[in-house]
């Protein structure tokens, strides 16, 4: 992974876990990784896509390119707090996401002029550019409260927790709460592992032992497939 806070570059395996399978796996893993210093963090993701979400529907049909993009928020952001437009692409299994900083303030009106913000670089320049070819429109938002450890040996290893996950496709402003309907049962969480090079032989036995295996999910795919795309079939019927 770049040393670059803005740029990441690694493989994501995820999980669906029960609230008891996560207490008894985190004890183990609190061995081998520590919890990140903010401890449980609220996030929330508003998605863009176009009109007839061109994006997520190639990517639900998983090519070997796919990308989309969101602005993201940690808690429920005032017009000065900074929050991240990220770009982010899968290829042959790699993710890469890029992303910038920007206030609230500043973000809603590059997006809603596409005058790009003074503090211009490289990865500000390929987000205008995705942006604006694809005329991108907020779509849903998905927020859900997340617990985080990062490997003790290895501060780039790192395994998310993600509870409540919930989403909401009316009111589509960060700075309007992170509230919405269920996404998976509250019963559950979303387990991500996020690594670079091969999972520590440790994590395998771990997962083993546990009989948790991958599942392919997508928070934005999940929705779009479950409730976006009947909504979208009733408009136009």
């Amino acid at each position: 992974m770049s040393k670059n806070k803005n740029i990441f570059q690694r493989k994501e395996k995820k999980y669906r876990l029960s609230l008891d399978q996560f207490e008894d796996l985190f004890k183990e893993l609190l061995f081998y990784m520590e919890q990140d210093k903010c401890g449980m963090q609220t996030i929330s993701s508003l998605y863009y896509d176009t009109d007839d979400f061109q994006l997520i529907q190639k990517s639900i049909e998983k090519p070997i390119y796919r990308e989309k993009f969101r602005i993201r928020s940690y808690g429920i952001p005032t017009a000065t707090d900074m929050i991240f437009l990220e770009l982010k692409k899968k290829f042959e299994g790699v993710v890469y996401k890029r992303r910038v900083s920007l206030s609230l303030a500043e973000a809603t009106t590059y997006l809603s002029s596409t005058n790009i913000p003074l503090e211009n670089n490289q990865i500000m320049q390929e987000i205008d550019w995705f942006y604006s070819r694809h005329q991108l429109t907020p779509k849903v938002l998905i927020a859900y409260d997340r617990i985080a450890l990062f490997g003790k040996e290895d501060l780039d290893f790192r395994i998310t927790f993600d509870f409540k996950v919930r989403w909401r496709a009316t009111n589509l402003d960060l700075s309007a709460g992170d509230h919405g309907a269920y996404l998976i049962p509250k019963d559950e969480c979303l387990m991500e592992i996020k690594a670079l090079g091969a999972i520590p032989f440790w994590l395998t036995q771990i997962l083993a032992n546990h009989e948790l295996y991958p599942v392919s999910f997508s928070k934005y795919g999940t929705c779009y497939k479950n409730y976006l795309y009947q909504e979208r079939v009733d408009q136009l019927c």
